[in-house]
Parts: structure tokens; sequence; C-alpha cells
């Protein structure tokens, strides 16, 4: 077929395929369309969502068929995703000061995303470790045993990527102040610092207002209820907590602490902004 197309226009016959009648249609479009509709507007009587079997099964079609037209018009009846609404009456207002903050500070300045991870539990398995092997993952006891626990107060530097963190035992105002005097002594004097924090009491307490009254250099940001994702810290709590805290092994809260200022200080050698 494409012989005789290239002898009869040669190179431009090839580019564009001649149209295929294709196999009969098999399904009709109205069972497609009620399959569809069932899928979106309707559940099973005795289920909270379609399977491709029960669907294939009130429909008279296979369940391939049935997922077959579910990838096609992009449908997942199975999965599930968690929404939340923030109530923030001040919401854009908000919203605007932390992301104009990531975008485009003043100078001269010290943007710091702030927040507490609590508590970080130390963890110690009850067996060893069974190692990586070929075929075979690494295996865990599915057990534990709890030794102690430490918090985690960090100010992530947005330009530049680095941690600045502070183990305590309680996650109270007390140590909340702790860690700003902290911030306050290791960051260069003449630039002021914007904090982005969430609405957490601690971080609001008449004795931190009073402080940061104290301290014309330092300045407060709020981001919106129910919108945490959009302090960055939280970015960096996920990799601590994924690359060096779910699976490691911590028979006590020294070693968890330890094991945390070697991941920062790690960090720190090739540190990187998240976008």
């Amino acid at each position: 077929m494409w012989r005789r197309r290239f002898l009869a226009a040669r190179l431009p016959g090839l580019r564009n395929d001649a149209p295929r009648a294709g196999g009969p249609l098999l399904i009709p479009d109205t069972k497609i369309r009620a399959l569809v509709d069932d899928t979106l507007y309707r559940q099973p009587p005795s289920a909270t969502h379609w399977s491709s079997r029960t669907m294939a099964a009130v429909h008279g079609v296979s369940p391939s068929t049935v997922r077959r037209i579910g990838s096609a018009r992009r449908l997942a009846p199975h999965r599930l995703e968690p929404y939340k609404h923030s109530r923030d009456q001040h919401f854009e207002e908000k919203r605007r000061d932390v992301v104009g903050l990531y975008l485009n500070p003043p100078e001269p300045t010290l943007v710091l995303s702030v927040d507490e991870k609590t508590p970080i539990q130390a963890l110690d398995r009850t067996e060893s470790i069974l190692p990586l092997r070929e075929g075979v993952p690494e295996r865990l006891t599915h057990d534990d045993r709890r030794t102690d626990a430490t918090n985690l107060f960090a100010a992530l530097d947005v330009a530049e990527g680095t941690l600045l963190g502070e183990g305590h035992k309680r996650p109270r105002a007390r140590e909340f102040l702790s860690f700003l005097r902290t911030l306050d002594r290791s960051t260069p004097p003449e630039l002021d610092l914007h904090l982005i924090l969430d609405n957490l009491a601690t971080h609001w307490t008449a004795k931190v207002k009073r402080w940061v009254l104290r301290h014309p250099r330092i300045h407060f940001h709020v981001v919106p209820t129910s919108s945490s994702w959009r302090n960055q810290v939280e970015r960096g709590f996920n990799d601590l907590t994924q690359r060096r805290i779910r699976r490691g092994t911590f028979p006590s809260e020294h070693e968890l602490i330890e094991a945390r200022k070697q991941y920062v200080a790690t960090c720190h050698e090739d540190p990187r902004s998240f976008r």
C-alpha cells in the first residue's frame, strides 16, 4: 500500500496515512455513555464506588472493556484524594504576602520558613534489620520499641536551601522564643528577617509578640489557615523523614539527634532551594 502511494505521490504521499475503516464497533455508543454515566452519577447498591467487575456485570461487558473505557475518559472511581477548604477571611491577602516573599523578597532581607516538627520518635527495632539482597528488599520487624522523642524547631533559608535546626524536649512558646533568639544571634545583624509561620498558638503568644516588638528587624508573615503546605520548611521536614528517619533505627534519643544533625550537615554541603 505505501509503495503505491510513494509511486503515485512520492514523499508527500507518505506523510499522511490514508484513512482506514478499522474493525467493526463491538460496543455501541449508547452502552458506553450509560457506563460512563453510571460511573459518574450513580453508586452500586452495596458499595461506595464501582469496580471494573461490578460495572461489567451490570452492563454485560468484560472487566477489561470497562477498564479501557475508563482509561480513555480518565475515570478512576477507585481513587480518592482529600482536600481542605480554607475558611480564612484574609486568605488572598496572606497568600499574596507569602508568595510575594518567595518570588520577590525585599532587599536587604533574609526570608526564613519556620516551623516545628513534633514529635520525632526514636524507634528501635525488636529484631535485627534483614539486609537488602538481590530480589529481596530490606526488611524490618512489624513492631518496634519506642524510647524517647524530640522536637525540632527549624528555619529554612528560602533562597539558599540551608536549614537551621534546634532540638527541644517540649514544643512550647518558651522553646519557640529560645529558637527565635538563636535566629537573631546566628544571622547577619544588618539583614531584616522575614519569618513565614503557620497559625500554631505558640507562635502568637503575648510573650512572643512583646519580644518581636523589641526586635524591629524581625517580621512575621502567616500562611492562611488550612494551608500549612505553603510553608516551605514542611517540604524540608518531609525530606528529613523520608531519607533519614522513617527507615532508621535509633536505640536512644541521642542517636536520633545525631542522625538529624548529620542529615542537616550533609544537606549543607550541596544546598538547593525549593521551586
